[in-house]
């Protein structure tokens, strides 16, 4: 399991239609608001908290000496040391602008080998964390440990390794290896309260809690307990009464939380202590409505009484313990005692579940002054808390799908992504989530809304830490989709980061004949510019003997699968690029050449259906039109010593069969 120290978790496209045998998917209400932070803050969020908090352990200073030195570290260090968190601030030190952050999953869909050179890019930032790896796992990646830190050298890339605590490692690896000790706990715990802005005094609590050997997380979590019981407790209250507060509430109250439950025998007093457990710290008036909309979703039979004979709010959270504070807010009165009544009612009323989703489905879509985004997301990672704390993932994950499939809003679209960010972030369920997002982005019927929340989960979530696998689930709803090209354009977006990801697209395009959709997905990554710009190597993608093979061969598609009309603007800015690339552009020509001399039978048609392009592109030329009729009679030449002939003396038509010059 993954460490942490904090458990803060904070080109134009062508419009699409798609070929035959696939399902078609239409997605209608916008998901994304511009004013709102994407998905994808969350994770940048977290990594700001680490590098603030993390305490730097004896043998920090070592690795990033290592790191810079060698471009590769291999950490290893006992448990709850910090090692991942170590790991990742140090790959963040090397985020020049260039590459991309990858964590490694070897043995996962659509991953690579840790021995494929295609695995790693110009300027990336690898982590590949084997902390709780099997000794046969850590053998197989031991075996592929040298290609990799090779690949890693030759692209000036950065690869940090968390190895398992008291495994064996290779001789000639042993240089890389550096150990990581726990930093001093008390460190941990006055540098996570001065983060949350809680002054330390000494406490006997806190002297009793650090005099046993704890995991950086459990310090974390308890610095934490302390800035809720210091944000809960009265005037009268200082720090070591916040700290025995915060210590009372890591105890075990399941007995304590039965009993009071048992005591509760109406209906709405057990729909108002789960709402106030569900929504803690919420406006009295959410809780109120809540309530309310709970007894409903459970069929309740409603109160007969007059109005003014009922009890009042106030009189009602007396009874569960809960009260209002001055500003309205809603909360129970002891530390961590909603954490307690959601484990209590979720284990044993399991009945209870399928109806917490329908009714938390219904609650985000509430609206009012006191509903705010952060507290919707907080209720769905509320709920999301219980499935993956018992193991039931994929139950999770088919009510994200129901969410987004039954009469869909952008409040529920986005309680959507909430619930599977949660499970991805899981570091038990993770992979699990990946897999059945795969399945869904390649081969299950998408109903309703569902592909738009893939879109951005993917796009947002996956893509933050998993690229290669976000690049593939999002090639298959872009392959899919239609009236809508938001999986294109997210798709677009994301090979933009990386040429190893533009790379690799592509190769996968040249693997299989290509429908329709796949043409267009073709024609839209494969934009001259990021092909001509030189890497940190000094080479660019187009220098690159298998992606002009790949070029090629999607051109070749292109130029006999869709009509004239649709393939010239993309021509056209491949002709422009030609003009003003030096010896790359002579690259450019050769390989519209090149696919236009693969085309069989249609070969003579397409060669002057190229040309007609190449006059008309002169038109639209930004650097006028002489320059540009160089290039046309470049690329007239490459056309005729593809057919075997001297120059032309006489140029041909510029009109063909293939369509009209747009």
């Amino acid at each position: 399991m993954s460490e942490h120290i904090s458990t803060r978790v904070e080109n134009p496209h062508a419009p699409m239609h798609t070929g035959s045998g696939d399902l078609y998917v239409t997605i209608g209400t916008q998901l994304q608001d511009p004013d709102r932070p994407t998905f994808r803050r969350l994770a940048d969020d977290h990594l700001a908290w680490l590098k603030q908090v993390l305490v730097a352990p004896a043998g920090m200073g070592a690795a990033r000496h290592k790191l810079t030195d060698t471009g590769t570290v291999i950490l290893d260090g006992p448990p709850g040391s910090g090692r991942t968190s170590v790991a990742r601030v140090l790959l963040s030190e090397y985020d020049l602008g260039t590459g991309v952050f990858h964590e490694l999953l070897p043995g996962e869909e659509d991953e690579l080998s840790l021995s494929s050179p295609a695995l790693v890019g110009a300027g990336d930032r690898l982590l590949l964390d084997l902390s709780a790896a099997t000794a046969v796992q850590w053998a197989a990646a031991r075996a592929d440990l040298s290609a990799l830190r090779k690949a890693v050298h030759e692209q000036h890339a950065h690869l940090v390794v968390v190895m398992p605590y008291g495994f064996p490692l290779d001789p000639d690896l042993q240089h890389y290896r550096i150990k990581i000790e726990c930093p001093d706990g008390l460190q941990v715990f006055r540098r996570h309260l001065r983060m949350h802005g809680v002054p330390y005094e000494p406490a006997p609590t806190v002297t009793a809690f650090l005099a046993e050997s704890r995991p950086m997380r459990e310090i974390a979590d308890f610095a934490d307990l302390v800035r809720r019981a210091r944000e809960a407790a009265g005037t009268d209250e200082g720090f070591a009464q916040w700290c025995a507060t915060a210590r009372k509430a890591r105890d075990d109250r399941r007995a304590e939380i039965a009993m009071f439950v048992a005591g509760l025998r109406e209906a709405p007093q057990r729909a108002l202590l789960i709402t106030v457990a569900m929504l803690h710290g919420a406006h009295a008036d959410v809780i109120h409505r809540t309530a309310q909309l709970l007894l409903h979703t459970l069929k309740s039979p409603t109160d007969e009484q007059p109005l003014l004979e009922r009890k009042d709010l106030a009189e009602r959270l007396s009874e569960i313990p809960a009260s209002t504070g001055t500003d309205g807010h809603v909360r129970f009165t002891e530390l961590d005692y909603d954490a307690a009544v959601r484990a209590h009612f979720w284990d044993h009323m399991p009945d209870l579940r399928q109806p917490l989703g329908t009714w938390v489905a219904h609650s985000v879509e509430s609206s009012g002054p006191y509903v705010t985004q952060e507290l919707r997301a907080r209720l769905v990672e509320r709920l999301a808390e219980q499935y993956l704390r018992t193991g039931r993932g994929e139950g999770l994950a088919l009510l994200a799908e129901d969410w987004s499939t039954t009469t869909a809003n952008r409040a529920r679209l986005e309680a959507a992504v909430h619930a599977l960010t949660c499970g991805l972030n899981d570091p038990v369920q993770g992979r699990s989530f990946r897999q059945w997002i795969y399945q869904w982005c390649a081969h299950r019927q998408l109903k309703g809304e569902f592909a738009q929340v893939l879109v951005q989960v993917c796009a947002d979530v996956i893509a933050s830490s998993h690229p290669d696998q976000a690049l593939f689930r999002l090639y298959h709803l872009a392959r899919r989709e239609r009236d809508t090209t938001r999986a294109l354009e997210a798709l677009c977006d994301l090979v933009a980061t990386s040429g190893r990801l533009r790379r690799r697209l592509l190769d996968r395009l040249a693997r299989s004949p290509l429908s329709p959709a796949e043409l267009r997905i073709f024609l839209s990554v494969c934009d001259p510019e990021p092909l001509n710009t030189p890497y940190d190597n000094g080479h660019a993608l187009i220098e690159e003997n298998g992606v002009r093979e790949s070029l090629t061969s999607g051109w070749r598609a292109v130029l006999k699968g869709l009509p004239r009309a649709v393939w010239h603007p993309y021509a056209e800015r491949w002709l422009h690029a030609a003009t003003d690339a030096g010896h790359r552009g002579d690259l450019l020509l050769g390989l519209l050449v090149g696919a236009a001399d693969r085309c069989e039978n249609q070969r003579g048609t397409i060669f002057a259906a190229l040309y007609a392009s190449a006059r008309a592109a002169e038109r639209t030329a930004l650097h006028g039109t002489a320059r540009a009729a160089a290039t046309t009679d470049q690329l007239l030449q490459k056309i005729s010593t593809a057919q075997g002939l001297g120059r032309p003396a006489v140029p041909p038509p510029t009109t063909s069969t293939g369509g009209s010059t747009p």
